[in-house]
């Protein structure tokens, strides 16, 4: 059995990679690292995983104790990726990184963009994987099939909600829930940091439009829900991009793909690596809804969808349960 272990152990993200990884009937919990938490119980620090009976571990025991082909999961900053990911790959494992270190730099460095809907098989061959972060998830799952169409696209305008886990879990004055509630929150109004990253992405896959990314925090725990439209060019139909998300993803196991004109459902997501496509047309402009959980498919379980192809397991093992967070 492969061993994960989980380096930046005390956030959400985490809380979900251990979760999953606990269930998973192919791989085993190994070291649990957290410099902010060592020594005390995972029930402790997440007390819906009740069931997982160890401590988390003091900085440096994950490179002391890891050995060849285990895996590792980075679940701290870009700091902590790029400090540890050298040494960890040096002693034979394979690294899959939740921060944004290595994102902008999978054309030219080591690391393989951990998006599966497109970069299968380079996954499969991977020893680091830069897992993309959420927003960036649910973009691409709305753009990426669309290349077939690019040239009648002129523009693409993403609006995108997240819930507040979204934010980390470090305490934050503007992440208190007298803050967030009854508040819709723009942000990154002169531009977020993961606009690069949808733009990167977006060229690779021939969609060459300007992009226009508006990220925006609201009242839920989990959860994200991403408007995407895109103006066009020459004339552009739901019928159209429908087409091409049903044969895109026909072979994509947590994809689903509406063709009845209806909106996703964000509680039908929790706690699963499942993500909901809409398509709907007003004017001339197609509206796609792209829905997931931005603690499973954007994180967690993407990660864990990652594992598994690098693993050379079945992309579904170990997504039976979707016990929620929290």
């Amino acid at each position: 059995m492969i061993t994960a272990h989980v380096v930046g152990a005390s956030g959400y993200a985490a809380a979900e990679l251990i979760r999953l990884i606990d269930r998973h009937p192919s791989v085993a919990l190994g070291v649990l690292e957290s410099r902010s938490q060592p020594g005390i119980p995972v029930a402790d620090v997440f007390p819906w995983l009740p069931h997982v009976h160890v401590e988390l571990e003091e900085r440096g025991t994950a490179l002391a104790r890891v050995r060849s082909d285990d895996v590792v999961f980075l679940a701290g900053g870009h700091e902590l990726a790029r400090e540890q990911a050298p040494a960890l790959l040096a002693k034979g494992a394979r690294v899959i990184d939740l921060s944004d270190a290595f994102r902008l730099e999978v054309n030219a460095g080591e690391a393989v963009y951990g998006f599966p809907e497109r970069y299968r098989a380079q996954i499969a061959g991977a020893r680091l994987i830069a897992n993309p972060g959420c927003y960036v998830t649910a973009a691409l799952l709305a753009l990426v099939p669309l290349e077939p169409l690019a040239d009648r696209i002129a523009q693409v305008v993403i609006d995108a909600k997240s819930g507040i886990t979204g934010a980390g879990r470090t305490p934050a004055v503007t992440s208190m829930f007298a803050e967030v509630d009854g508040d819709v929150r723009a942000y990154g109004l002169a531009g977020h940091r993961h606009g690069a990253e949808i733009v990167q992405e977006s060229r690779a896959a021939g969609i060459n439009a300007p992009i226009v990314f508006s990220p925006h925090v609201v009242p839920l725990k989990s959860g994200l829900l991403a408007d995407v439209y895109l103006i066009p060019r020459s004339p552009l139909s739901r019928g159209d991009v429908l087409a091409l998300y049903e044969r895109f993803y026909a072979a994509n196991p947590f994809v689903t793909v509406f063709r009845n004109l209806r909106a996703p459902h964000l509680p039908a997501l929790v706690g699963t690596n499942d993500a909901h496509l809409a398509v709907a047309e007003r004017d001339g402009v197609v509206h796609v809804l792209s829905a997931i959980d931005n603690l499973g498919k954007g994180a967690a379980g993407q990660a864990i969808q990652n594992m598994n192809l690098v693993l050379g397991l079945p992309e579904e093992q170990g997504f039976d349960a979707r016990t929620t967070v929290g």
